[in-house]
This record gives structure tokens, C-alpha cells and sequence, in this order.
């Protein structure tokens, strides 16, 4: 059977009731189950704090320490879900479980938040307050750990199991694929907007059974309609754990050290059969980078043995299975690069909070602005980038790359890290203007007075913030998508996870060693007598460097060579492509 007849025969199993599966017509039952987790975990992680030292009365610092481990965990966890998913389960299984093990630990919490027997009495005026117990706080710390195991397995596959609903063979498809991921991250600032404003609220104003129960109720229906829409999609089967293939690919090599080299790699062992499940878009060809690695594909007469059966893949890997490693050694430099960007987001939440809560935030004599939803002009400025970049920019772009995506995600990137140098600069310069402020009315003692200066100050750095993430984020998770193997998208996806992990703890760790070195100077309890224009200048440094880093990987990046088999209409539709030239 021809390679054309067997695309053929595909099609046709993926037909469902004389139509074909996948499309646009799957987002809606996608994006709804990101929309519901978003909308609760940023809507309770926003607020927790409140939450925990109010509702249940803990110390400011076990309280500090609670939601600290609950983001770190659900930030890692997506890697545990990725190799579930690309392992055995598959994309939509994993985000089936995931998603019910999200609903009880939500429903838990939400039950706790209303039956008064699961919390600790309130307490009034100056008395002091009962601490939760062991048991109450028991149910919160299971409702926490249910999910983020659930968030764990819902982040990583949901953008891949969308990115699956388009057949990347299809020209006129591939396109709607990265058309996808704007819209992706769209449905998720939406979510985000609406959870630090609405639910915030909710909150704050009605209480937390209403403010808890009204994103559980949304997550219940959402994962109803997810699987309802089952036949709709399109399910690529799991390959095996991708994992074991890396392994099996360095022990191989590492045992074949002292071979020398074959003078041509066409000698390199291939098997087109053995990797039919890890290859369906196309198969990665031989690159000449970290030869080392090539090795592991050398046939020696003791593989020959029984040559014809499947091979002993830990001293014997296909030429594909090599530059599945090799893909992903090329990506780890480019993927580190955005550590540094999201330390800077994380300044949002602490410190550019602290400068907003300082400030005259009144929008009219009754209502002032809480220093919590400043993030949301960060968010409406990534909402208004993503419109304006799909609508004008990409198109304009269009006629001068000829690229279908307007410009590559490398570029992308590389604009949103600019832009994100400029927003810790801005930070910088506003703060001397608050304080300036500050000293000018004789507020400088007095860190718990307003200073007359007016919040709008503060929108610039929000701005920016939100301009950079909807380049450099979408980006950086366009880029990960796309140049990992196929067989390992969701583990991509976890990575992208990984980093907002790992540039949020370098947060920590950056602040505590300007707190060590500048003997608490810069970053005093009361921010008008520090120096907090220099810890963001800092980071302006650090980002500059990092962006000249990003240049210098950028350039020297070389993409994945892959060959694939476009489906076109009475054409001969192999051909060979460098991935990320779209």
C-alpha cells in the first residue's frame, strides 16, 4: 500500500458519521474546561492569603508558607501529568481524571468554606482568634493537594490536545493550528480577568461558599460538555513513555562510546516501522549536532543478530529516536531563557502591589480600586495585544516574511523580552516618583498614609507586563509545541509549566539575597525609606543580559529537519521541511 493510500485509509478512520474529526468546532469544550481551572485556581491563589488568615486564622507566615508550596506543586505536577498522558493514558483520558480529581478537591473546599463546623469560630474585635485544628486543617491541605494534582494533569494537555484537533499534514490547517494557541491564551487572560475581578469580589462582598461554589459549578458543567463532545475529537493514540526512549537513546550511545564513527550517516540504523507511532506527522531527520549521540544508531554484528525483529533499543535506537534527544538538548537553552522573565511578572503580586497600596487608588469618592486587581491592566493590555497581533500585526507581517504565522515564535520572543526590559526600567522611575511624592508631603515615616499620587502611575509597568506576556509566553509555548518531538507535547507543555515554576522561585531567592546583601536597605517594611527602584533595576540588568543570551541561542539555533507528507490533491505530497519555518 502507497504512503498516499495509507494517508488515505486514515482519513477515513477518523471520519465519524460521513464527517471528519477535530476542527474549530472542538474548541468551544476545550477552551471551556482551561476557562473553569483557570477561573478557580487564579481566582482562590489570587485571594488565598485573605482565605487562610481570615476564614481559618493561620499565621501570616504558615499562611505565606501554604500558598508558596500549593503554586510550586501545581507548577510541577504538570510534568508527572505530561508523561501520564504521552506515556499511556492519552491526552483526553488524562484530562478527563484530571479534571474530576480538580472537582472534589474544589468541592471540598468549597463544603469547607461553608458548613461553619469545618472552620474555626470568627472572631470579633480584639480577642483572639481560634487557629484551624488538625482536622480542618487536614481538609484543606487534601482539598489543596486534589487540585493541583488535577491542575497537574489538565495544564500540559489541554494546549496539546487542542493542537491535536488540526492535522498538522494538512497545509491549510497548519496554519489554524498557531491561530490556536493565541486563542488559547485569549480564553485564558479572559478567565484570568474575570477570576481577579468577579470571583474577587465574590469573595470579598458575598462570601466564600458563593466565591468558591460559582467556579466549581463551572468546572462540573465544563468537564459535562468535554466529554459529551467525545466523538468530535480527534485522539492520537499514546507512544510509550517518551522518557524511556531518551534513556534508552544515552545508554546506547554510552556503551557504543568507542566506535568510531560511520564516515555517512545514511549507514545510521533506521525502521520506519518500528517508529510509525512516534513519527505520524513526519519523520526527524539526521542533524549534525551532538554526533556523539549518533552511536547510539550504529549497527555493530552482535545488533545484526536476529536483524529483522525488533532491536534491543538500549543498545540499538533509530536515527528518529536520536533526534528526539537531540530536539530536546537544542530546546533546553531557548527554554531557559524565559525563567528570567517570569521572575519580573512575579514583582506584580509583591512588590508593585506594596507601591498600589500606598497610592490614591479612588476611582470615585465611594470606590477605590484593591491593590490585588491592579494585575487586571496587565491582563486587559495581553487581551488587547493578542486582538490587535492576530488582526493587524500578523497579517502586515504576513506580506514582508511571507510567513503564515506573520513572524517566528523565535522573533516573538525576542519582542517580548524587550519589552519586558523596558517595564522594570518604568517600574524603577515611577517609584522615585513616589517617593519623591511621599517626602515632598512628609509621608516618608509614615509607610500606613496615602500618598497623593494617583494609582494611573502604576499602569505603564502593568502594561508592558501585559504587552510582553502575550509575546514572549505564547511564544515561548508556540516554540516548545513545535519543536518537540510529536510523541512528547505534553511534556513541552509541562516545561512551559515548569519555567513560570522556576522563575517564580528565582523570585524568592533574588530577593532574599538583596534583603542579605543590602542588610534589609533596599527592601524595608516601610517602602518609603527603601531603595526599591534598585532591586527592579536589578532585574532590568538581569533581563538585559538574558536578552542578549536569548540573541546569541536564537541565532545559533538550528530547527528540527523533519520530513513530512503534505496532504495535497493529486500531487506527489512528500517533502522535506526545517519545523518552525511556517
Amino acid at each position: 500500500m502507497t504512503q498516499k493510500k495509507e494517508e488515505r485509509e486514515m482519513e477515513k478512520k477518523e471520519s465519524h458519521g460521513g464527517y471528519k474529526k477535530g476542527g474549530m468546532r472542538t474548541m468551544p469544550f476545550i477552551f471551556a474546561n482551561e476557562f473553569c481551572e483557570k477561573l478557580a485556581v487564579v481566582g482562590f491563589g489570587t485571594n488565598m492569603l485573605s482565605y487562610l488568615t481570615r476564614q481559618l486564622h493561620l499565621p501570616l507566615t504558615k499562611a505565606a508558607n501554604t500558598l508558596t508550596n500549593f503554586s510550586g506543586t501545581a507548577s510541577l505536577i504538570p510534568l508527572l501529568g505530561a508523561f501520564i498522558a504521552d506515556a499511556f493514558a492519552g491526552r483526553f483520558w488524562t484530562i478527563t481524571v484530571a479534571s474530576i480529581i480538580y472537582q472534589i478537591g474544589m468541592t471540598c473546599l468549597t463544603v469547607s468554606a461553608v458548613l461553619p463546623k469545618l472552620r474555626p469560630p470568627p472572631c470579633h474585635g480584639n480577642e483572639v482568634c481560634q487557629e484551624a485544628d488538625s482536622g480542618q486543617l487536614a481538609i484543606l491541605y487534601v482539598s489543596l493537594l486534589l487540585a493541583a494534582i488535577g491542575s497537574g494533569g489538565i495544564r500540559p494537555c489541554v494546549v496539546a490536545f487542542g493542537a491535536d484537533q488540526f492535522d498538522e499534514t494538512d497545509p491549510k490547517q497548519k496554519t489554524t493550528t498557531w491561530n490556536f494557541f493565541n486563542w488559547y491564551y485569549f480564553c485564558m487572560g479572559f478567565s484570568m480577568l474575570l477570576a481577579v475581578t468577579l470571583i474577587v469580589y465574590t469573595q470579598e462582598t458575598i462570601g466564600w461558599g458563593w466565591g468558591l461554589g460559582i467556579p466549581s459549578i463551572a468546572m462540573f458543567f465544563s468537564i459535562i460538555t468535554f466529554i459529551v463532545a467525545y466523538p468530535l475529537y480527534r485522539h492520537l493514540d499514546p507512544s510509550g513513555s517518551p522518557f524511556t526512549r531518551l534513556i534508552q537513546v544515552m545508554v546506547a550511545a554510552y556503551r557504543k562510546r568507542k566506535l568510531p564513527m560511520v564516515p555517512d550517516p545514511n549507514l545510521l540504523y533506521e525502521n520506519d516501522e518500528l517508529d510509525a507511532s512516534i513519527s505520524l506527522t513526519g519523520k526527524l531527520l539526521h542533524s549534525k549536532q551532538y554526533r556523539f549521540f549518533d552511536k547510539a544508531a550504529i549497527m555493530t554484528e552482535k545488533d545484526k543478530v536476529g536483524y529483522g525483529k525488533e532491536p534491543n533499543l538500549w543498545r540499538l535506537c533509530t536515527v528518529h529516536r536520536v533526534e528526539e534527544l537531540k530536539s530536546m538538548i537544542r530546546m533546553g537553552p531557548i527554554w531557559a531563557s524565559g525563567i528570567i522573565l517570569i521572575t519580573a511578572f512575579a514583582q506584580q503580586n509583591t512588590f508593585s502591589l506594596q507601591q498600589a497600596r500606598t497610592m490614591n487608588r479612588h476611582l470615585s469618592p465611594s470606590f477605590q480600586i484593591p491593590p490585588g486587581s491592579m494585575t487586571v491592566f496587565t491582563m486587559v493590555s495581553m487581551l488587547t495585544t493578542l486582538s490587535l497581533y492576530d488582526r493587524i500585526i500578523v497579517p502586515l507581517a504576513r506580506r514582508y516574511t511571507g510567513l503564515d504565522r506573520g513572524i517566528s515564535f523565535l522573533h516573538r520572543m525576542g519582542i517580548g523580552f524587550a519589552i519586558s526590559v523596558f517595564a522594570t526600567l518604568v517600574a524603577g522611575f515611577v517609584e522615585i516618583k513616589r517617593k519623591q511624592v511621599a517626602s515632598i508631603n512628609g509621608l516618608t515615616e509614615k509607610p500606613q498614609e496615602i500618598i497623593p499620587i494617583s494609582f494611573c502611575w502604576l499602569i505603564p509597568q502593568y502594561a508592558l507586563h501585559g504587552m510582553a506576556e502575550a509575546f514572549m509566553s505564547i511564544g515561548h509555548l508556540e516554540f516548545l509545541y513545535d519543536q518537540a518531538p510529536e510523541s512528547m507535547r505534553s511534556t513541552a507543555t509541562a516545561l512551559f509549566w515548569m519555567a513560570i515554576s522556576l522563575g517564580n522561585y528565582g523570585s524568592t531567592i533574588l530577593v532574599t539575597l538583596v534583603q542579605v546583601f543590602s542588610s534589609g536597605r533596599w527592601l524595608p517594611n516601610n517602602i518609603n525609606k527603601g531603595k526599591l527602584e534598585y532591586l527592579y533595576w536589578l532585574i532590568t540588568l538581569l533581563q538585559l543580559l538574558n536578552l542578549i543570551y536569548y540573541i546569541l541561542c536564537a541565532k545559533f539555533y538550528r530547527w528540527k529537519p523533519i520530513e513530512t507528507h503534505q496532504k495535497e490533491v493529486d500531487t506527489n505530497d512528500a517533502g522535506i521541511e526545517l519545523s518552525g519555518k511556517v
